[in-house]
C-alpha cells in the first residue's frame, strides 16, 4: 500500500509574492508542510510540485524531492490541483512508480497536527465507499441569511424566502479549509475530480485552519499557531 504527499508550491502569488517561502517563525512557512510529511511516518514519497527553482532548493533542503519542475500548462493562475496532482502521479507512473494512496498538503498548512493528517488517512482506508477526504469548516452563520451589494448603488439583495426563517432552523454549511486532500488514487484518476459524491469531509474548528488571502491573515494565522504551541507545550 503505497502512499505520496504532494505539495503543491508555485512560484507566482500576487497578493502575497513569495508567499510560500515568506519567513514564518524564523523558518519558510513551505517546511512546515514537509516536516508534517515527514514526522507523520505514512508516505513512501514526499514531492514538491513547483515551477520555481528557489522553492526547489528550500524544498529539497527540508527533505522533500522535486524530481521534475510543473509544466508551464499547470504553472498558471487558472491551473487546476486536480491538474497538477494528475501530472506528478502520471510523471511517477511512466517510471513504473504507482501509488494507492495519494495526499495533497497544502504549503500553508503549519496548523495541520500529525494527529489530524493521520486520522484522515485512517478514516479513508478503513471507508471502501468513500473516494476522498478532506477537513471542512462550519460557516458561522447560515448562508441563507447573506446579503449581496448590488453594483454601484450598495444596495442590499437577501433571499426574501429565509428572512423569517430561524437561524438553527437552516442548515449547517461547511467550506474546503484548504489544508489537505486524502484520496484514493484510482478512484479520482477515474473521476477526473478531488471532490466527489463520495468525499468525505473531516469537521476542524475554527483554530485549526486559516485561509491566507492578505497580510492580515498572515498575522491571524501566527496568532493561530503561537496559541497551538501553547496548547501542545501544556500538553508535555
Amino acid at each position: 500500500m503505497k502512499k505520496i504527499a504532494i505539495i503543491p508550491a508555485r512560484g507566482g502569488s500576487k497578493r502575497i509574492p513569495k508567499k510560500n517561502l515568506k519567513s514564518f517563525f524564523g523558518k519558510p512557512i513551505i517546511s512546515y508542510a514537509i516536516e508534517l510529511a515527514i514526522k507523520s511516518n505514512i508516505f513512501d514519497e514526499i514531492v514538491v510540485s513547483t515551477d520555481c527553482h528557489e522553492t526547489a532548493e528550500v524544498a529539497v533542503s527540508y527533505g522533500a524531492k522535486v524530481p521534475f519542475y510543473r509544466s508551464i500548462e499547470n504553472s498558471g493562475d487558472k491551473a487546476t490541483i486536480f491538474k497538477t496532482l494528475k501530472e506528478v502521479l502520471q510523471k511517477f507512473g511512466n517510471e513504473g512508480l504507482n501509488f494507492e494512496y495519494g495526499c495533497c498538503i497544502f504549503p500553508i498548512s503549519p496548523l495541520i497536527s500529525n494527529e489530524v493528517l493521520s486520522n484522515g488517512f485512517e478514516i479513508l482506508k478503513s471507508n471502501f465507499n468513500y473516494d476522498s477526504l478532506l477537513p471542512v469548516g462550519a460557516y458561522s452563520h447560515p448562508i441563507e441569511r447573506s446579503y449581496m451589494l448590488e453594483k454601484n448603488f450598495n444596495t442590499l439583495i437577501s433571499n426574501p424566502e429565509y428572512q423569517g426563517t430561524m437561524t438553527q432552523d437552516l442548515p449547517k454549511r461547511y467550506f474546503d479549509t484548504g489544508q489537505f486532500y486524502w484520496f484514493e488514487i484510482n478512484k479520482i484518476l477515474n473521476d477526473s475530480n478531488l471532490i466527489t459524491d463520495k468525499t468525505y469531509g473531516l469537521i476542524l474548528n475554527e483554530l485549526q485552519f486559516q485561509d491566507v488571502d492578505n497580510y492580515d491573515d498572515w498575522e491571524l494565522l501566527k496568532l493561530k499557531y503561537q496559541y497551538k504551541q501553547l496548547n501542545e507545550n501544556k500538553k508535555k
